[in-house]
């Protein structure tokens, strides 16, 4: 299956059903009244985080999901079937953006974890609901409120417990391929692996863990080099880093040169990843050259506070040892890797009833969720529904600031999909 890391979509919640305009008929009910039942509320579009999924290949095939409608509302007060859900099925580590302002929505970081990205519209009243002392026989039905519709981008973060990084050809794939049930493929040449391959690797008497082989990273790829900042992305879920260095090298400086060159990339992409915990593995020890670097090699690093293991992805020497080393530091950090929204942003912010704007002379544009949902459910060909909406405007204070607009008679005023004339509607 292609590995498909990062997609947008479109999503829509349902739309809610049109409340109806009904009276009783019944032979023995001479003074019926009013009967019209309640429209149903749109299902709801909702993202569920799964293990079965490890890509967003599958999702790419349809751009547009949208959740079901509610039904109309129906005579002798019957009340419209509300709307599917629709449940959208996303691996876990999957980021969920919205395409316009780029602002993070959600993180689906656990399995069955479900997030409400839109909720559906309410279904519209009948005219049932209407009818008062004074209001015997309303002739006024609501229609149903228009689902919400969003562009998202998708991005998945692969969910593992130890990252495995290292120049390209550093043996990473045949190592994954040793240590777990993964089958990345695995070629005597640079960048054979081109996306990232997940394993689970299974210590005898110990607990199992989550490897992710990141693709061969190259200097300049904080840059976006060799595709580097889409392999980078993947590490940051990751707890600890294993870095595997070649140390079948014609010289010692070329391998510190490489493990160097890893550990820079690291670090210009993110303070956070050059922070997390690191362990090398001098990799390929069945190779005769790698037996005399390596002590010096490992001289080096452990002056700088790194732990360094000799082994051998085709001969599996010293894995056993790295193995238990790795499964004593996870039960040390037992916390997970959460990805969240910038603090510096804020997810909620006060919004107004309303805004106008004049956008050209004698046309105006008015904002708003709740005056456009006023606007989106009332029956314009209906007089008494008219009737009502004046009056929601008059107590929403929106007529008397029209008035202090000093608008002209032939002025239009926008506000959703509808127009209005302000001689005609508003004075």
């Amino acid at each position: 299956m292609k590995f498909v890391d990062e997609i947008t979509i479109q999503v829509s919640s349902g739309n809610g059903g049109n409340g109806v305009v009904a009276f009783r008929r019944e032979k023995f009910v001479p003074m019926g009244g009013p009967s019209g039942g309640d429209g149903g509320r749109g299902g709801d579009l909702i993202f569920e985080a799964t293990d079965d999924l490890t890509t967003l290949y599958e999702l790419s095939f349809v751009r547009v999901y949208k959740a079901e409608n509610g039904e109309h509302g129906r005579p002798r007060d019957m009340i419209g079937a509300n709307g599917k859900n629709l449940i959208v099925k996303v691996p876990v580590g999957t980021l969920v953006y919205d395409q316009e302002n780029g602002q993070l929505l959600c993180d689906l970081d656990h399995k069955g974890q479900q997030v409400i990205i839109a909720h559906g519209g309410r279904g519209g009243l009948g005219n049932a609901r209407f009818a008062s002392s004074v209001r015997r026989t309303p002739r006024i039905a609501e229609k149903g409120e228009p689902g919400k519709t969003f562009n998202l981008r998708l991005e998945l973060k692969l969910l593992a417990d130890v990252g495995l990084v290292g120049l390209p050809n550093a043996g990473k794939s045949t190592f994954l391929r040793a240590v777990s049930n993964a089958r990345p493929k695995v070629a005597d040449y640079p960048f054979t692996t081109l996306h990232p391959s997940l394993g689970i690797v299974k210590p005898e008497g110990l607990p199992s863990f989550c490897m992710a082989d990141i693709p061969g990273l190259i200097e300049g790829a904080h840059d976006g080099a060799g595709l580097g900042t889409q392999f980078l992305k993947h590490i940051e879920r990751t707890r600890i880093l294993l870095h595997l260095v070649d140390v079948s090298q014609l010289d010692m400086e070329n391998i510190t040169g490489n493990y160097d060159v890893i550990m820079s990339e690291l670090h210009e992409f993110s303070e956070e990843l050059a922070e997390k915990p690191v362990v090398v593995a001098a990799n390929k020890m069945d190779l005769p050259d790698s037996r005399e670097l390596f002590p010096e090699f490992k001289d080096e690093l452990e002056k700088r506070g790194v732990k360094v293991f000799a082994v051998s992805g085709a001969t599996r020497e010293g894995v056993d040892e790295l193995l238990k080393y790795l499964c004593q530091q996870l039960q040390e950090l037992r916390e997970p890797v959460q990805i969240a929204a910038n603090e510096d942003e804020k997810l909620y912010e006060y919004l107004e009833a309303y805004q106008i704007e004049m956008v050209s002379e004698g046309q105006w544009l008015v904002t708003g969720p709740e005056i456009e949902r006023m606007v989106a459910m009332t029956d314009f060909t209906s007089d008494e529904a008219i009737a009502i909406f004046r009056r929601k405007l008059k107590k929403l204070g929106f007529i008397d600031d029209l008035a202090q607009l000093e608008a002209g008679d032939d002025d239009v005023f926008s506000i959703g999909e509808m127009e209005f004339a302000y001689r005609e509607f508003f004075i």
